[in-house]
């Protein structure tokens, strides 16, 4: 958590900072499907996976190699896995 909090302070003070959340465990999520006659809740993640979307970030890039080398510095903060996508 230290360094995820040192890179976090780092792009708040670059300017790249919109927004960012840690996610609970897949195990506390409800699963809403409303597209029937009926609304479905369930239990559970929307699918069974050992990879799980843990947190995430929103943050402003003036290109893409600008939003990859922070991609590569996060994922060196939070030791995980980082997915790149423009946002929309």
């Amino acid at each position: 958590m230290a360094a995820i909090t040192t890179f976090n302070r780092r792009i708040q003070a670059e300017g790249h900072w919109v927004f960012a959340g840690g996610l609970a465990a897949p195990s506390a999520s409800t699963v809403i499907d409303n597209r029937g006659a009926e609304p479905i809740v369930s239990d559970g993640p929307f699918l069974e996976s050992k990879e799980y979307l843990a947190g995430f970030w929103v943050m402003k890039a003036d290109d893409l190699d600008v939003a990859l080398k922070l991609a590569n510095d996060a994922s060196r903060a939070c030791n995980r896995r980082v997915e790149v996508r423009p946002f929309l």
